[in-house]
């Protein structure tokens, strides 16, 4: 009986291979959170309409990572421990379009707010008119 040919291998890359099966088997038994999202944006940005989930997986595993690191950052920076909207706006200053975008969300999310206190106002006032 042959024996099968040996795979050389050095130890660095058997390791490297080992952490990354590991951290696939992790993955796999996590719950997906942003993947109906991230569909509908690359749907949105030119994909097809049903990407491969294997697509989907990996810029989600990037999402993560990303929110992660900022977080950490964000963590480290200010209040230890906590993480407040101006260490965000902090850690993203010098990333002109992320900046944009962080100025843009928190003007709309004020505008909101505004909105829905005017609105909730005027139904309470609506709502004592009726009662006299």
């Amino acid at each position: 009986m042959a024996a099968a040919p040996e795979e050389n291998f050095e130890p660095t890359e058997a390791a490297e291979f080992d952490d990354e099966e590991t951290e696939i088997q992790q993955t796999t038994g996590r719950k997906r959170l942003f993947s109906k999202e991230l569909r509908c944006m690359m749907y949105g940005f030119g994909d097809d309409q049903n990407p491969y989930t294997e697509s989907v997986d990996l810029l989600e595993d990037l999402v993560i990572e990303f929110i992660t690191e900022t977080t950490h950052r964000a963590m480290e920076i200010g209040r230890t421990g906590r993480v407040q909207v101006e260490d965000i706006v902090f850690l993203v200053r010098k990333d002109q379009r992320k900046y944009a975008r962080v100025k843009d969300l928190l003007t709309m999310n004020e505008e909101l707010k505004r909105a829905r206190k005017a609105f909730d106002e005027i139904k309470y006032v609506g709502s004592e008119a009726k009662q006299k």
